[in-house]
Parts: C-alpha cells; sequence; structure tokens
C-alpha cells in the first residue's frame, strides 16, 4: 500500500463531500506533507494528536472560498513505490506554470520545489497540489 497516495485520497475524497475535517493515521512524512500544505495556504489549520497506539492522527481543517469550492484544485501523486521520479535542479517540474505547487523529498528533508531550488538540491518528487 501507498500511505502517501492513501493520504491524498482522503483529502480529495473530503473536498468532494465538502467535509470541513479529515482525520488521517499519521507519520512523519505526512506530517511534513500537511505542514507545507498549510505553509502554502491550501488548508485551515492541522493539528497531530497522539492516540492509543504510536502512530497518531493528523486532523485537518479543510479550505473553501465563499461559494464553497474547495482551495485545492488538484492532488497528484507523481512518484510512486512501483516507479520512482526523480528531479535535479534542472528537470525541476513546474506545477501550472509557478501557480501551483510540487512537494519533494530531498536530503534535506520535505519541501517545495521553489524551496529546493533555494537549497539547491534535487529529490523525490512526491505530488503536486495547485
Amino acid at each position: 500500500m501507498d500511505a502517501i497516495a492513501n493520504y491524498l485520497t482522503k483529502i480529495r475524497n473530503a473536498m468532494k463531500a465538502q467535509h470541513r475535517v479529515v482525520e488521517i493515521p499519521a507519520s512523519n512524512i505526512k506530517k511534513d506533507i500537511t505542514k507545507i500544505l498549510f505553509e502554502q495556504g491550501y488548508i485551515l489549520s492541522y493539528k497531530f494528536e497522539d492516540s492509543s497506539n504510536k502512530q497518531g492522527i493528523i486532523k485537518i481543517a479543510l479550505k473553501y472560498n465563499p461559494n464553497k469550492q474547495p482551495a485545492i484544485k488538484m492532488l497528484k501523486r507523481v512518484s510512486t513505490p512501483g516507479g520512482r521520479n526523480y528531479a535535479n535542479i534542472r528537470t525541476m517540474p513546474r506545477v501550472l506554470n509557478g501557480l501551483g505547487v510540487a512537494i519533494l523529498s530531498t536530503s534535506k528533508g520535505v519541501m517545495t520545489d521553489k524551496q529546493a531550488k533555494k537549497e539547491n538540491v534535487g529529490g523525490e518528487v512526491l505530488c503536486f497540489v495547485h
């Protein structure tokens, strides 16, 4: 099972059903992706809660505009366990001509494509968001 794909799918499904909050089992990479979504303004807020098992839960408050359209138009998984997709500085993908965000897993942690260019690092392209 692909944990990141499940995470993205739960967010997509919650937005289609117009839920206010979605609960997702936590992992370190999911926490990092959630922080990036918040910093980029795609979600209202998030909360990491410990549960009876060691995994914990991420509670994400989804963001909608006044006419009930979700702030996230597209969440797309790029690199999968069966087909990894890596990018360096020269081959860094541009999402929606710079309006969207590519989230990468680099040697310096999980970051956006713009941060990776600033840090001069490449890595595995996890997903596209816009």
